[in-house]
């Protein structure tokens, strides 16, 4: 990388944007390369903040974002490595370009600051040759008539990025990477310490996780991995697909975060109990719950996903009885000795591996859904028979979706007790059980020990007995 002389530095004036509708030609797609792929990244940024669109569907390789699904494989990948960079450090990239900036960009100038961002996300973040960033997204300004007077604007603010990278990183080191009103409830529910411990946790790139059937020990000497608190292996960085690691094809194990699959470990011995998981796809806890002997119930709702989960269980040559319905409409021959609800939520403890999930969602969704997982929560009570259990989880860390949560059905149903984990039998994870036995996982969680690190997903369970 060629830097600049710093003594040439020189801040830039915003000028009003021409908000004229950008449809492009067929004579516009004629594009250099590399050019595609960014414009991409732009949109689906935009997509993902501006009309808060959940980045998996726009993602995905069969009815995702058209513009995304044409790209080539290799192109996907950046797009995804561009826009997903973006989102996990937007407070920063937001800050840096505001800070080479004479005077803020105009109100509604938003098609501008999305190729800002997706640029310095490249400068900054990624492995990509910065000439390049910059040189593309010059260009993506000058095609767009939105933004085509703001090209000279664009190489000038990339080019004094490039010059002060090493500053502009230490001066924006000290934002938050996460949007003001989640800070605020992670320091409510946390405390000002822990709460930037989990916002810097949500930067480090996830490691990937695997639960396998049986001899953990076996399969971690097979791939190299290590084995975590959870009996979860965590493998090394490796290039290739995960479909052709040893294992894949005869069932072994399957992709689950660590956190993940402490949920259906909750219920102790398993073998021959009749368990309903209700909220089943794509299947990793599913497959947990037979591979441990239960008698398994697979619900869920949405048709799509219950495709996936039975293709899952095939692979993994594991069966259960397949449901696919509402679970409020769910109702056993006779009461179950146990039910797994991993209910919807937030999902604010996956930022690391879904980082859109902070900015296409807001306060007002944990309240929804909050309100939605204790009316499942309810009904799932009624399914087992005294002695029976619920454990209820779900991957938000927020309180009202949990500890809050559980509080309000135990304080409203008598005949409803709490099973507290005991901190004993989680060797390595003592920290992540709660004083009144719930389990609490956050990105920061096995972070960094002397046995493994990179983080795990925030979860919330609890286990409930009827009685």
């Amino acid at each position: 990388m060629v830097l600049m002389d710093k003594s040439n530095k020189k801040n830039v004036k915003a000028q009003p944007q021409n908000r004229r509708a950008f449809a492009p030609s067929a004579a516009t797609q004629s594009r250099k390369p590399g050019l595609e792929v960014r414009v991409t990244a732009a949109k689906l940024l935009a997509a993902a903040i501006d009309r808060k669109i959940s980045l998996d569907g726009m993602l995905d390789p069969i009815n995702g974002n058209p513009a995304y699904r044409a790209l080539s494989d290799a192109d996907r990948g950046l797009a995804r490595a561009m826009v997903t960079t973006a989102l996990r450090h937007l407070p920063r990239l937001e800050a840096a370009i505001a800070s080479l900036l004479d005077t803020p960009l105009p109100e509604g100038a938003r098609t501008l600051q999305h190729v800002f961002i997706i640029a310095a996300a490249q400068i900054l973040h990624l492995d990509v040759p910065v000439h390049a960033a910059v040189d593309l997204a010059v260009e993506q300004a000058d095609r767009d008539p939105r933004t085509r007077r703001f090209a000279k604007l664009v190489n000038a603010v990339l080019r004094r990025l490039v010059r002060e990278k090493d500053e502009v990183l230490a001066q924006t080191a000290t934002v938050s990477p996460v949007p003001d009103w989640f800070k605020q409830r992670l320091v409510s529910a946390y405390g000002e310490a822990e709460a930037e411990r989990i916002a810097e946790a949500q930067l480090v790139q996830p490691a990937i996780d695997l639960t396998v059937k049986s001899d953990p020990e076996l399969w971690a000497k097979r791939l190299g991995a290590s084995i975590l608190p959870t009996g979860s292996l965590r493998l090394p960085s490796f290039q290739g697909s995960i479909t052709e690691l040893e294992g894949y094809d005869e069932g072994a194990w399957w992709v689950q975060d660590a956190a993940s699959s402490i949920p259906p470990k909750l219920f102790g011995d398993l073998k021959g109990k009749r368990i309903a998981d209700l909220c089943a796809a794509p299947g990793g806890k599913t497959a947990q719950l037979i591979a441990a002997g239960a008698i398994v119930t697979a619900v869920e709702q949405s048709a799509n996903r219950v495709v996936r989960l039975k293709q899952n269980l095939q692979r993994l040559q594991l069966e259960a009885d397949v449901v696919t319905g509402d679970l409020f409409e769910f109702q056993p021959a006779e009461p179950l000795d146990g039910i797994l609800l991993d209910a919807p939520c937030s999902s604010t403890g996956t930022t690391r591996r879904h980082p859109d999930v902070l900015w296409t969602k807001g306060p007002e969704d944990i309240a929804k859904l909050s309100a939605l997982q204790e009316k499942m929560l309810r009904h799932a009570l009624t399914l087992v028979k005294p002695g029976g259990v619920v454990v209820f989880s779900n991957c938000s860390l927020d309180p009202s979706e949990g500890e809050e949560l559980v509080a309000r059905v135990l304080a409203d149903l008598p005949d409803v007790e709490r099973v507290p984990v005991d901190p004993k039998e989680w060797p390595g994870l003592e920290a992540a059980i709660s004083p009144l036995g719930d389990v609490r996982t956050t990105p920061a969680t096995l972070q960094a020990t002397d046995v493994v690190a990179g983080g795990m997903d925030g979860f919330f369970a609890s286990v409930l007995r009827v009685r």
